[in-house]
């Protein structure tokens, strides 16, 4: 998106029908929703609009996770559309998995108009209040001819990092008028901002002397395309990486010096993994991301902390740092690579190669002589290595299946950037419409969503949009009929406050009554089978690939 010269003035027009011109100028004309009364005539008009098209959803939870889904697949903004407070109400849970994620949301919702401010009426609710914990921008268009202004103003604000949703409640009326504003291009700015040398140099110095060097990682790496400047740095580093708020493919699962993720619910863990590091280089994330974090620092005193990161809002923003960068990363990296290359001395380069060395060995002996995991024998764990059998990997796969996780990346480990993604914000539900939205952006690919029992029933309906669409995304349901990370978690929290173990708490429980996942698949349009027995499994697996539109496969865990 860019600038374009002034173009000369058009006859006016409603403004329902002048907003589909601009968000299509913009590249949005695929607009996800849930309609309602308020938005009536602009429904309409986007009913009559050519080259723009309306992908229903039946509540507004799912259409803000297939948007969700669609905008990380293309990279791109995603428009998506939600009834009026009500709606907004909805949506907002999801909503706070995109701005957690930074996903680049252009929400729109109406209200009646604003001439019945004054009447507090059926359905009236301050929708800009409701929208700003969960948006980078929220406004309220009033003047007639202030619409593609907001709008463009908004895509902007979106697109630019850190991205994030942004909010505009278009009122009926507003767009009812006459518009005749120019539709033009929304400009976004760029970002790919490169360190000075002396400030490259600094870091380069605050990190080659490391002894027990560690890379904290998160989608800001992603977003900036820099995994292989990253993998170099850590090369020349011999240092450790983690993945802390990351939920894309920032460096490839088989990397030797990749170690998996930091804790995501208890502090503690991640203080584990970085308390001997003394010297830390932080990239494209923030530290920590925990439910319950540390409150004092997790680094050893006198740690060399670098931190890399066009967010500058993150950078140092719980814990100090000895030299924050707010640069690309990919432009900070490249740059530091390069540093690095000319001034590390040859001892410091032969330790690090020998650190690099130690990990290569570690990860060969592990595929070599790791004994069978324990699980292998079960459904899941057949259905999964069959399925990366079956297609040797090619495929995307969208990651909400919490505790069985871990299983999940183990047989289709994420290696390529765009062929995996991963739940993010703690908000439940985003498996299945993050995958009908990853699937319509990359119809040529298998597209596979996992979600538990628990957190696809938030979202089920995601599969009638994939019937009604044509959208031929697979599903598959982790089931161990409970809400087993909850269980997880307040075993640890008896453990920290010494009470005994005793019964899970029954709102935990999703056993009885027993739910027809693939019942209630066939129901909504998709194809959809039970797997309770590992040869089910190997038979399921041909079945949902073979199948031409949308197929669930429900697995007894």
């Amino acid at each position: 998106m860019g600038s374009t010269p002034n173009k000369p003035p058009t006859p006016p027009t409603p403004g329902r029908e002048r907003l589909i011109e601009q968000f299509k100028v913009d590249g949005l004309n695929i607009m996800f929703g849930n309609p309602g009364t308020v938005e009536q005539g602009f429904l309409d008009a986007v009913d009559a609009a050519e080259d723009f098209h309306y992908i229903l959803a039946l509540q507004e939870t799912v259409a803000a996770g297939i948007a969700d889904g669609y905008a990380r697949a293309t990279g791109g903004a995603a428009l998506l559309q939600l009834h009026s407070g009500v709606g907004l109400g909805n949506g907002i849970g999801m909503l706070y998995q995109s701005l957690r994620g930074h996903t680049p949301l252009v929400v729109v919702a109406g209200d009646a108009g604003v001439r019945y401010d004054a009447m507090d009426a059926q359905m009236a609710a301050d929708l800009v209040a409701m929208a700003r914990p969960v948006t980078k921008y929220a406004t309220r268009v009033t003047d007639p001819n202030s619409v593609l202004r907001t709008i463009r103003r908004a895509v902007k604000i979106a697109l630019t990092p850190p991205r994030g949703p942004v909010f505009v409640a278009l009122p009926m009326d507003v767009l009812d008028e006459l518009n005749s504003e120019p539709v033009l291009p929304a400009t976004v700015p760029l970002t790919d901002v490169a360190p000075s040398a002396a400030s490259v140099g600094q870091a380069a110095r605050l990190l080659a002397s490391a002894e027990r060097p560690v890379v904290l990682i998160g989608d800001g790496v992603s977003l900036s395309g820099a995994q292989r400047e990253l993998a170099a740095v850590a090369e020349l580093l011999g240092a450790d990486v983690y993945e802390v708020d990351s939920s894309e493919v920032n460096i490839p699962a088989s990397h030797p010096l990749r170690r998996g993720q930091t804790g995501h619910m208890f502090g503690p863990h991640s203080k584990e993994l970085v308390a001997d590091a003394d010297g830390v280089l932080i990239v494209g994330t923030y530290v920590f991301p925990e439910v319950f974090p540390e409150l004092a620092s997790p680094f050893r005193e006198g740690a060399r902390i670098v931190h890399i990161d066009l967010n500058a809002y993150e950078i140092a923003k719980n814990h100090p740092v000895d030299l924050g960068l707010a640069a690309d990363p990919r432009e900070a990296l490249r740059a530091l690579a390069g540093v690095l290359e000319r001034e590390l001395t040859p001892q410091r380069r032969a330790a690090a190669a020998a650190r690099l060395e130690v990990r290569t060995r570690e990860r060969a002996r592990e595929a070599l002589a790791a004994p069978p995991a324990p699980e292998d024998g079960t459904p899941m764990a057949v259905f999964l290595r069959t399925l990366a059998e079956r297609t040797r990997g090619d495929l995307i796969v969208f990651d909400e299946a919490l505790t069985t996780s871990p299983l999940v990346t183990r047989h289709l480990p994420a290696e390529r950037p765009g062929d995996y993604h991963l739940t993010r914000g703690g908000s439940l539900g985003i498996g299945f419409p993050g995958a009908v939205g990853v699937k319509l952006a990359r119809p040529d690919r298998l597209v596979v969503g996992f979600a538990g029992d628990g957190g696809s029933m938030y979202t089920y309906q995601a599969l009638w949009t994939a019937a009604r669409h044509g959208i031929h995304a697979k599903f598959v349901v982790c089931n161990n009929r409970k809400y087993r990370l909850l269980d997880d978690n307040i075993a640890q929290y008896w453990r920290e406050r010494d009470i005994a173990a005793h019964e899970f708490p029954g709102s935990f429980d999703l056993s009885h009554p027993e739910i027809d996942f693939a019942g209630l698949a066939r129901s909504l349009g998709a194809g959809g089978m039970r797997v309770e027995k590992p040869d089910e499994a190997v038979a399921a697996v041909g079945r949902m690939i073979a199948h031409p539109g949308p197929f669930l496969v429900d697995i007894q865990i």
